[in-house]
Formats: C-alpha cells, structure tokens, sequence
C-alpha cells in the first residue's frame, strides 16, 4: 500500500507503512500535487532502502554528487561547465528522479534550451546530461540511461587560424601590447599546443633544456607527456630562463586569472586582420600545422594529450591548398596534364 495524504492546516503530510514500520512526515508543501510527488518518492527511498539499496536522487542532486565527487580531479573549466549546466540548464527535469527521466522529456527540456541558445550547443547540453548518467549507471543507482537522443545536425562552419603568412606580424602585435608574461603565454600555446590553463600554470622545471622538451606538469587529462620544443621556442625562451617557478607570471609573481590572453589576442587580431582566433584555436592552429607537415594523427594526439583520436580529428581544419595540390597529383594521373603544361578538358583527344 503506498502513502496516504493529510492536511495539519495547510500544509501536507504523509504516512504509510514498510514492513510493520510507520513512516510519518511532512511534505512542507501546501500544493496537493507537489506533496503527492514528495511523498511517492519518500516511499520508493524507503522500499529501496529495506533492500540494501541507495535511493534515486533527483536530477538536481546528481549533478551536485557529481560536482562533489569530481572537484579535485576535473579541470576547472570542466567544472564551471558542470556547475552552470546544473544551475541554469536542467529545465523540467531538475527535480525529476533518474527513472522517471524519459526520451519524451529529454525532448522537450532540448527545446527549452533551444529557446534560449543556438542549436550549435544543444548537443554539448545532451552530452553533459549523458555524462552524470552513465556515472550514475556505474554507481549502480539506476541499470541503464532511460532515454535516448539522437544529435541534432548542425551545420559546421571553418574555425579560425591563424594563417602561415601573417604568424610573424601577428605575434609582433602582441609584443607591441607591452606585455611580456603574455607574450611568452601565446608563444607557449602556439608552439607547443598548450591550452591556456596549460600556459599560466607552465614552470621553468618542467623544460628539458638537454633533450630540448617539455612536459607539462599540471594537465586536462592528468597526463604528462614530453612535447618537442621547436627551436625557435627554445631561442625565445633562452635568455628569460629561470631555475624555476611560473613562467607566465604577472608583475606580483603571482598567475593569472582564467581568460588572461584573450583581450590582446583580440588587439592583435584587429591590428592585423586576423578573424575570429581565440585563445583555444592557438591550439588547433597548431595541431592542424603538424597534419599538414605530414605528422600522424595518432603522434598528434600524443602531443595534445587527448584520450581518443576523434578528439584529435576534431581539432584539424581542411587544408585548402593541400587539397588542390593533391587534385592536381590525381589529374595528373588520370592524363588531364599534357607535356607543354597545357590541360585536356577531357573531350578532346
């Protein structure tokens, strides 16, 4: 039998029985409706509990265990993602139980938050609520994710560059912001792909000056992998070098603040025409120039530290020119060129 309903002024209580034992409380709440959900979940905790087994939170809580369980071991972006998703993002489903979470109400709290965001971050949304199940899957607090959701299309557009031929007068831009801890940031970024975290957390120890490395020691993904340093990065570096401590510091000693680089990549970005290059796309300007100097895709997610190469794949651009040069290769093949340099269209002989 399953929990009864009475009022003590206007607020609703609840009772009923588990194995002989009386179970009384209060809902807190004056809405008949609000109580009826209370008290049904009170009941289920109860039977699961005479079975040895932890009771089904709420969305809203799951994402809090999670946050709990994940603060020292998450980057802190991951858990400002986290934080905001669980605050802001959960719609109707905030105070549902895992198991009463359903494909019908995952599709519509999806549009809620279309109404609101641009449906290039509805799937990021979907990927976050898929995260806290399938850990909630691995506590053993429900058997399987209830819902499915199969990603929305979304047309992809080219993510910024920073172009070959404008490397140079770009980073003379920054330099002539005068900043020189953020100047050695970028050049970190740039040359060894390092995130920006990555960047103002950099140590002078962590560089191998002998084997011409370096191994960042504070990571994403808690992996401390050597990366190349080329050597124009080395020459840079040189004469800044120091026995240790932070290599981008500010003028107290002290590091920087998340999102340290981003107005002046903005400044030299308008002072030299470059569009739309973000602090991260450092990162992905360097992974795509290691593809298109011929380096593996499996060597390029080494260096960048990733635990699956799709990631990997997800940072490299098309290369444009490479591709007309490779279209060039293949007309070649096929007999389009003739020997005077001069090009058969295919109709004549």
């Amino acid at each position: 039998m399953g929990p009864s309903l009475f009022q003590v002024k206007k607020i609703w209580h609840y009772r009923f029985q588990i194995h002989g034992a009386r179970v009384q409380r209060t809902t807190g709440e004056a809405s008949k409706r609000k109580a009826e959900l209370i008290a049904a979940r009170a009941y289920d905790d109860a039977q699961l509990a005479t079975r040895g087994m932890e009771p089904i939170p709420v969305l809203r809580e799951l994402v809090q265990q999670w946050l709990k369980v994940h603060e020292s071991t998450v980057s802190d972006s991951h858990l400002r993602g986290m934080e905001q998703f669980g605050r802001l993002h959960l719609y109707d489903l905030a105070d549902l139980r895992l198991d009463q979470i359903t494909t019908a109400l995952v599709e519509a709290a999806r549009v809620s938050h279309l109404d609101s965001h641009a449906p290039s971050t509805a799937n990021h949304w979907a990927r976050l609520l898929r995260l806290v199940f399938k850990w909630a899957v691995r506590r053993k607090l429900i058997a399987e994710v209830p819902w499915i959701l199969k990603p929305l299309k979304v047309q992809k557009k080219p993510r910024a560059m920073l172009p070959a031929r404008q490397a140079l007068d770009w980073l003379d831009a920054i330099d002539a912001q005068q900043r020189p801890a953020i100047s050695r940031a970028i050049r970190l970024m740039l040359g060894l792909g390092l995130r920006e975290v990555e960047a103002r957390t950099a140590q002078w120890e962590w560089i191998d000056w002998e084997r011409r490395t370096y191994t960042p020691g504070r990571t994403k993904g808690r992996e401390a992998v050597p990366v190349p340093m080329p050597d124009w990065l080395l020459h840079y570096l040189a004469p800044l070098c120091a026995s240790s401590g932070l290599i981008v510091a500010n003028r107290r000693g002290h590091g920087f603040a998340a999102g340290f680089t981003s107005r002046y990549i903005k400044a030299a970005n308008a002072m030299t025409g470059v569009e739309g290059l973000t602090p991260h796309r450092l990162r992905g300007t360097f992974a795509t120039m290691l593809s298109e100097a011929g380096v593996p895709v499996q060597t390029i997610q080494r260096v960048l530290r990733h635990k699956s190469v799709l990631t990997t794949i997800g940072y490299l651009e098309v290369d444009i020119e490479q591709a007309v040069r490779g279209q060039d290769q293949v007309a070649r093949k096929l007999g389009f060129h003739r020997d005077d340099g001069s090009v058969r269209s295919g109709e004549d002989g």
